[in-house]
């Protein structure tokens, strides 16, 4: 036994075969009589058997089962498209066993669908690569080299109608590729352990020590598992049986990290949000809807969602401002309007509910207005597009609460044109530009 790093080299003799194999293939193909050509010459076979002990030692002893027993015995015939086959198919047997060990039952928060092994054994061979890449059970490198090996296999080896044939150097170097990087125990330790980073999330809160190391993880990691890893985080936010601490620890590592959000992410998150919804998963999907909200990710959602999370937050904020004690109560509501709305654009089909609860709670009643609240009414009138400074202006002139309380009472009023002050001069719409001149005289003369 000699070691080579990771690798335990165990020596392999395998027995002659030449004399026996070589006079039986010029036999068999005088009976059939076809030309001895049409297989790889007793020469190349040689090369290539000569060179299987060197590579067959380099995999573990437990790793070497009856598909590698195949392969040797389709190399002594020279039938290489064969062990390319025997090869893959211990490779991919192997991939999935290394899944297995990972832990089938974390798979689902990872990839956002449900999972078990079943769906293993279904799993494409190109989509278990890629899993088997996300989870750093193959590093980037062994990810590149076995997806061209799953490339010759099916447009070379027996699995498949081929386009050419191998010859002896590129069958060892198939099966070198195959046993390094997928007939091996060597493990990844420069990635994100990403079981090691769950159960961490789910002990308990973290402290700021642990935010530091597991953020500097993520963010030096390769990006296939960084997109896995901010999966597996929206998924343990939104899972029903996930305790507040592990939906923090989620939440807070995955704001840190904002910045490392790309539109593959992004396309991710969007997919696994759009699945909750498809499949009447109503908790996670409310729950899905939090995470974009406390993240500053809703622009990320459908118009018509926006539209349903902004009117809700609308209507629960007008019916605070409308109970007895909206003083005290009111300014957590007007937050949370201003912090859903704050940096993107509104639906269209929102903005007059969303304009007009604004100014309605800002302009207040007889008795005045929530002083707390005003600072988010404020913010949010400063940054009015001028389609909503549009719906704001023309407000005195409908039928609504807020314009009966202007023309009512005289304070309600000056804090209307105190509101209109407000506005970005650069955003009022022409349309809009006599009654702004209007309300801006109303202000001066109550200065004067």
């Amino acid at each position: 036994m000699t070691g080579t790093g990771l690798v335990q080299v165990q020596d392999v003799t395998l027995p002659q075969v030449s004399e026996h194999v070589a006079p039986m293939l010029q036999a068999l193909t005088n009976a059939l009589g076809v030309s001895r050509n049409i297989l790889p010459s007793d020469e190349q076979i040689g090369h290539a058997w000569a060179n299987l002990p060197r590579l067959i030692s380099r995999i573990p002893p437990e790793l070497r089962d009856e598909g590698l027993i195949r392969m040797c015995v389709a190399v002594a015939s020279g039938l290489f498209d064969s062990g390319i086959n025997y090869a893959w198919n211990a490779a991919i047997i192997e991939l999935r066993k290394k899944v297995d060990r990972f832990g089938i039952h974390l798979i689902r928060q990872i990839t956002g669908k449900e999972f078990d092994k079943n769906k293993l054994l279904d799993l494409k061979d190109s989509e278990l690569l890629s899993l088997c890449l996300s989870l750093n059970l193959i590093s980037e490198h062994g990810y590149f080299m076995l997806d061209q090996c799953r490339d010759i296999r099916n447009n070379f080896s027996s699995a498949h109608p081929t386009i050419g044939t191998l010859d002896e150097d590129e069958f060892i170097n198939f099966v070198n590729r195959v046993g390094r990087y997928a007939l091996n125990n060597e493990q990844n330790p420069q990635a994100v352990d990403i079981q090691g980073l769950m159960e961490s999330i789910n002990i308990g809160s973290f402290s700021e020590e642990q935010y530091r190391v597991w953020c500097e993880r993520i963010e030096n990691t390769f990006e296939a598992q960084r997109e896995a890893i901010f999966g597996m985080l929206h998924g343990i936010y939104c899972d029903p049986s996930k305790g507040q601490e592990s939906r923090v620890n989620s939440v807070t590592i995955f704001f840190r990290l904002k910045n490392k959000i790309t539109p593959s992410i992004a396309s991710t998150l969007i997919n696994r949000h759009q699945d909750y919804q498809a499949k009447a998963e109503v908790e996670r999907h409310k729950a899905s809807q939090a995470f974009f909200e406390n993240l500053g990710l809703l622009d990320l959602l459908s118009d018509a969602e926006k539209h349903a999370i902004i009117s809700t937050a609308a209507k629960k904020l007008l019916s605070v401002h409308n109970a007895f004690d909206n003083f005290d109560t009111e300014p957590p509501f007007a937050e949370r309007l201003r912090n859903l709305t704050e940096n993107q654009a509104i639906p269209t089909t929102v903005q007059a509910e969303f304009v007009e609860t604004v100014v309605t709670c800002s302009v207040g009643n007889p008795y005045g207005t929530s002083a707390a609240a005003d600072v988010h009414y404020n913010h949010i009138i400063q940054s009015f597009s001028p389609r909503e400074i549009q719906i704001m202006l023309d407000l005195p002139e409908t039928k609504s609460v807020v314009s009966s309380r202007i023309k009512t009472h005289t304070r309600c009023k000056k804090k209307f044109s105190n509101l209109v002050d407000l506005l970005n001069r650069k955003s009022i719409p022409t349309v809009s530009k006599q009654s702004f001149d209007k309300w801006m005289l109303v202000c001066l003369e109550d200065i004067l």
